[in-house]
């Protein structure tokens, strides 16, 4: 039975919240929410990011898994308990059914380094799609080749109105004859609540499931995604080596991404989630 520990909302109605989905079973890196970075864990970090965007009415972790709801009652950290799905896009849109809001801004819990002021941007942008656009999604240049070969980053090109025309996890476009620009996907989405329970009723099609990315759902059925450029040169954690990559950006940052005036014992969080190979998969 799905539960919520998320503070009564009364019949306030909200503009904009975001909401983080969380779930344990990430196959590349099991318990991935709780890992720690910094000394607290990654989806601590997302939530600190989601507050400190001016444009949100609050900020909400969604998740399947009693260990992630834990770690968030014991954080200060409104939590939804949901069922399981096959995306975090349709665990956001369980929550849009239960939670009234004029947009949701989906705000990926691996992100710990994702800038505020991106977040703003894709809410504002929300706010202004034009006629039958389904969802917002932030983007970024890449520079760096390595990224640009990674499978674990997810690539877009666009069309001249600036809507997403094709995700691939492979280097699109090819290079066969102009040096192409490459644009990074950031798991940034924004979404009204119609959207969301549109997104529900549509089958994944055969991109979404080959590629696993799950705005292709949006694509494959002809509804158009508003692409919105974002300053960020964050680092998404989708692998253990990932982590370690963050955790050198951290004390690059001096520890930017923030752990002043929290209780230190949050630390025993991400005991488990520190051996990934021996964490229990989510069921």
């Amino acid at each position: 039975m799905a539960a919520t520990t998320a503070r009564p909302t009364a019949a306030r109605r909200r503009r904009h919240i975001a909401v983080i989905p969380c779930r344990w079973g990430a196959s590349r890196f099991p318990g991935k929410p709780l890992a720690l970075l910094g000394g607290m864990p990654l989806l601590w970090h997302v939530h600190q990011r989601c507050l400190e965007a001016k444009r949100l009415d609050g900020a909400i972790v969604a998740t399947d898994d009693e260990r992630i709801e834990a770690a968030c009652r014991e954080l200060g950290i409104d939590s939804i308990r949901t069922g399981e799905h096959l995306t975090g896009t349709d665990r956001v849109a369980e929550v849009a059914e239960r939670l009234p809001a004029d947009g949701y801004i989906n705000v990926q819990g691996d992100e710990p380094f994702i800038s505020p002021t991106a977040i703003n941007d894709v809410s504002e942008a929300l706010e202004f799609t034009p006629p039958g656009t389904c969802a917002v999604n932030a983007y970024t240049e890449l520079v760096d080749v390595g990224a640009v070969l990674d499978h674990n980053v997810v690539k877009v090109v666009v069309t001249a109105r600036n809507e997403a025309l094709m995700f691939s996890r492979q280097p699109i476009p090819y290079p066969r004859g102009d040096r192409p620009k490459y644009l990074r996907q950031l798991g940034l989405y924004g979404f009204t609540g119609e959207a969301l329970q549109r997104f529900r009723q549509l089958g994944q099609g055969p991109l979404e499931r080959a590629e696993g990315v799950e705005m292709l759902r949006f694509v494959e059925h002809g509804h158009a995604v508003q692409m919105v450029p974002v300053e960020d040169d964050g680092v998404a954690v989708d692998t253990p080596e990932d982590l370690a990559r963050a955790e050198r950006l951290f004390d690059q940052y001096d520890g930017a991404a923030g752990t002043r005036g929290t209780d230190r014992r949050i630390r025993s969080f991400g005991t488990c989630a520190r051996s990934p190979a021996s964490s229990r998969p989510h069921s």
